[in-house]
């Protein structure tokens, strides 16, 4: 192999281009795709908004789903509505500007998903709905169409039934399932400036993320843009060829600046092939990031709900194994690394130790980086922020990797990854972020030192560490007993205490309980009720598999009123419940109840929601008191075991976890836990 391939020759920095609009010079954040596919649950915006304390810690930006209504459940790229009627799959209008409001307050920015390519219709082919914003009525028109639209199905449809579409045919690719908008039209052009000044000026976005961006001119990019001014602005441009997603940034050019970044296609699939071949040369290949003239406009990630694998009959592209060293080499690279939602579930404690790393060195999306050892087995990169620089080792053989011990120390460490910090940095670390913890967890303490003799000294009441407070040595791990404890660990070299770092905790002993959710019926009249229940850690499904699930025959009376009572064991911090009660075999059937996770106190209601079902109340504050009915309540889980395939087992808890929790740090795998299997 060239040496030179594999040593650093010079390092790979971005320009500031000043004058260029799109997405922030030398921005330091992280974003987070706060969802997957199907993610109503997890992506609620009344759930969300309860993490806004601890995502604000560790983003600046969050993506979130397409917020409008689209006549149904929907994940939003089958958008109905911009305007009116704005209640989603993932909450209303009002728990939505809720969100908002509180991330921004707290300082996460909220990006919007615009999916202005193509729009569905109401009740045929070409009726929008009509919508009025600001005094103004927006409507889009039957010759906003593309003429080819859907092949030429829609064109025909048309013209049997008096319609005329646009003259102009598509400027990019189309669908199938919705209208193709013609951009060139000055009506489509009105209604998409308005929308997103609603969304921005409005609701209170921070930026747009626009979907599908290779069906029209990357030019109406920039034309939008140049009207709404989004701090933040990135597209969709589905292609792993570097040029042509550099085409499209270049194409959003308005007066003589580019108007948006892109997603880095060409990153994540040399990543993809890194992992999937175990050669992790591939990411040679690089992207935008690795590029001194785009890395500024690259918003880098791992995965996302296009890339994820949905289900077996839905496969996608998936990232199957070292989802860790991936996620390392994207938050130590230049560009915007976007963390996808599933790998920020499964592995906190890490992305949060390599944000935190990063954020300490300063790395932003025009650091300049460069490449020290290039071989199948390892990717070592060293890469260099505002505040000191980052060397990082990925692969599969990372973990017996050993840093120049005169400049690197350890900092912190996973499956397939290393990161090291300069030794003259003369500071403690403390591997184990600020959080929420479980069953007693250590805080692993590190030295980051040039003084071989440096030891740690360490205190858990929150008082300033000094020459006579507890001492360890490099690498020591300190139990962290239960209730709130704050840590702060400093450097003791010559008796003297510097690099003082500080982390919060709040250590909670979790066991297993039990919760009744009582539904009442008197407004509708129902005399018997089914229910549908699915969600949390998958052990909360009905007994009869096939809707409308299991009749409720346990009731409970309090203050006269007759309300059915069912009982749950929530099994983990994080586990819930879900619900859609019915009755008439199911042809009368509520709206959507999501994760509940106490007991709860539910009245159906005789108003309906868009979709024919009722409405149910929550009026848990006016009761309590309710007994709950010994049948109702399930067993709870005394232990966790974790088997692999060939029955040899890997783990035990003495306790419940969840699956996610018993496989965390495993690799990538089947297994089965508490005899269910689980794919990770």
């Amino acid at each position: 192999m060239n040496k030179k391939l594999i040593t650093a020759i010079a390092a790979i920095a971005c320009p500031s281009m000043l004058m260029a609009q799109g997405w922030p010079t030398n921005h330091q954040g992280v974003m987070l795709q706060g969802f997957y596919w199907n993610s109503y649950d997890a992506s609620n915006w009344k759930k969300l908004e309860t993490q806004a304390d601890e995502l604000s810690k560790y983003f600046n930006l969050i993506w979130i789903p397409q917020s409008g209504n689209c006549g149904g459940e929907s994940m939003g790229y089958d958008d109905l509505y911009w305007f009116d009627n704005y209640k989603s799959a993932f909450g209303s209008e009002e728990e939505l500007r809720s969100m908002i409001s509180t991330f921004k307050q707290k300082g996460l920015g909220t990006i919007a998903d615009v999916v202005i390519n193509h729009r569905k219709t109401l009740t045929n082919w070409v009726d929008f709905p009509k919508e009025t914003y600001k005094g103004v009525t927006y409507q889009l028109l039957p010759t906003d169409i593309c003429k080819d639209d859907c092949s030429g199905k829609t064109a025909t449809w048309a013209k049997e039934n008096g319609y005329n579409l646009s003259d102009n045919n598509d400027t990019g690719e189309g669908v199938d399932f919705a209208r193709d908008l013609d951009h060139n039209s000055s009506n489509v052009q009105n209604n998409v400036k308005a929308y997103l000044d609603f969304l921005l000026n409005d609701l209170g976005y921070s930026g747009v993320r626009y979907d599908m961006v290779k069906g029209y001119d990357a030019k109406f990019t920039g034309i939008y843009n140049t009207a709404a001014k989004p701090a933040f602005s990135v597209g969709e441009y589905f292609d792993g060829n570097k040029q042509n997603v550099e085409n499209w940034i270049n194409g959003t050019t308005q007066n003589g600046e580019i108007q948006s970044a892109a997603f880095d296609f060409p990153t994540r699939y040399a990543v993809r092939d890194a992992t999937a071949y175990s050669n992790w040369t591939k990411l040679d290949n690089g992207g935008l990031a690795t590029d001194g003239d785009y890395c500024r406009y690259a918003v880098t990630f791992v995965e996302n709900h296009d890339t994820e694998k949905r289900s077996e009959s839905e496969q996608q592209d998936p990232i199957k194994k070292d989802t860790l060293a991936a996620n390392a080499y994207i938050l130590a690279m230049p560009g915007t690394p976007c963390v996808f939602m599933k790998h920020w579930i499964d592995h906190k404690r890490e992305i949060k130790n390599m944000i935190l790393l990063r954020n300490l060195t300063g790395i932003t999306n025009q650091s300049a980086w460069n490449r020290n050892v290039s071989t199948v087995a390892r990717y070592v990169f060293t890469t260099t922020g505002t505040n000191g620089r980052l060397h990082v080792a990925v692969g599969t053989s990372a973990n017996s990797y050993t840093a120049d011990n005169t400049t690197w120390a350890l900092a912190t460490e996973g499956y397939h990854y290393r990161y090291f910090l300069e030794r003259n940095r003369e500071t403690a670390w403390i591997d184990l972020p600020s959080g929420e913890y479980y069953d007693t967890p250590k805080a692993l303490l590190r030295a980051i030192s040039t003084n071989d003799n440096a030891k740690i000294v360490y205190t858990l009441d929150g008082t300033a560490p000094t020459a006579n407070s507890s001492v360890a040595e490099s690498g020591y791990e300190v139990a962290l007993p239960e209730g709130d404890v704050t840590l702060k660990a400093g450097l003791l070299v010559d008796g003297n205490v510097t690099g003082i770092t500080e982390r919060h905790y709040s250590i909670k002993a979790f066991s297993p309980y039990a919760i009744t959710v009582n539904v009442n019926a008197d407004q509708v009249g129902w005399t018997a009720m089914n229910v549908w229940s699915w969600g949390g850690d998958g052990s909360h499904n009905p007994t009869i598999q096939k809707w409308p699930g299991d009749n409720v025959t346990t009731t409970v009376t309090e203050n006269g009123k007759t309300w059915y009572s069912l009982g749950y064991t929530m099994n983990s911090i994080d586990d819930y419940v879900n619900f859609v009660f019915s009755t008439d075999n199911g042809k009368s059937q509520t709206e959507n109840i999501q994760n509940v996770n106490a007991t709860t106190y539910l009245e159906i209601t005789t108003e309906k929601d868009s979709n024919g079902h009722y409405k149910v109340a929550n009026v848990t504050s006016q009761y309590s008191g309710i007994a709950v009915p010994s049948t109702a309540i399930m067993p709870i889980a005394k232990s966790t075991t974790v088997v692999s395939l060939d029955g040899r087992t890997l783990r035990s808890f003495s306790g419940h976890v969840s699956a996610g929790e018993a496989t965390q740090g495993l690799p990538s795998g089947i297994y089965i836990v508490n005899g269910k299997k689980v794919v990770k």
